[in-house]
């Protein structure tokens, strides 16, 4: 059991139509760091992140700072916990400025609108992820990767203790990448917490904890630098992958 956890999961089931995807699950996610949800297709990663986030019903519990996720409010909730999906939809001729300011709606009453404040951090989140000369452009103009690095900081533009990311930096490219590990480090750095799933078992193994599932369930939860945790992932991947030790980091090859 993790101490002073962000988040909760215990015995959780859920189900696509009749199809169980999710088995007796339990979970425990540390605040004020970084998890990764890693295991082959069709574990039941994203339909486990959906549940953290509140968005798919299922059985058993679910908390955030220790209080039932069910217990917040709508908006309180929407102030805690942020969700980011890749295949999150915005309408092609909203302009970038507009997209991200849509994450201080949280923080917004009434008819008042956007404040000095919410002006101010969505600068700050479009020059984080340098898109402050993308301002105008509208979303329609983008590719699929410049299209995530804004939904990015839409979500960034809540200012959640809490950030769940389903695959965040799918078709994005390399340097933009790199800048995305710096983000969620400076993220955690400042008391933030963040649970991504991500394919990409490298980048997976530099978070502070990785959670693998296989057939929709939890099998290990570990540091990324537990032995342990290697040979949970030989054996969910058949055994296809070898581990090497470079520069002071693991890194998953083909085998």
């Amino acid at each position: 059991m993790t101490q002073n956890p962000a988040l909760q999961a215990r015995a959780v089931n859920a189900w696509h139509g009749n199809r169980q995807v999710l088995h007796a699950v339990d979970v425990d996610v540390a605040a004020a760091g970084w998890t990764c949800i890693v295991g082959p297709n069709g574990a039941g990663k994203t339909t486990l992140l959906k549940v953290l986030a509140g968005l798919m019903p299922h059985q058993g519990e679910v908390s955030l700072f220790n209080r039932a996720l069910t217990d917040y409010p709508a908006r309180e909730r929407a102030q805690q916990l942020v969700w980011l999906s890749q295949h999150d939809v915005a309408a092609d001729d909203v302009s970038v400025y507009d997209l991200v300011m849509l994450g201080r709606l949280p923080h917004q009453h009434g008819w008042g609108g956007a404040s000095a404040h919410d002006h101010a951090v969505v600068e700050q989140c479009l020059h984080t992820l340098t898109l402050s000369e993308w301002r105008e452009r509208q979303l329609g103009s983008l590719s699929g990767g410049e299209r995530q690095r804004v939904l990015l900081a839409r979500a960034l533009a809540v200012q959640a203790p809490v950030l769940l990311m389903d695959e965040p930096i799918a078709n994005v490219d390399v340097p933009h990448l790199v800048d995305w590990l710096a983000m969620v480090r400076a993220m955690t750095a400042q008391g933030q917490t963040v649970v991504s799933v991500l394919h990409d078992l490298n980048l997976a193994l530099r978070a502070d904890r990785v959670v693998v599932m296989q057939h929709g369930k939890v099998l290990m939860q570990a540091p990324a630098n537990d032995p342990a945790l290697r040979e949970c992932l030989q054996a969910v991947f058949d055994h296809r992958l070898e581990f090497h030790r470079v520069q002071d980091q693991w890194i998953a090859l083909p085998r």
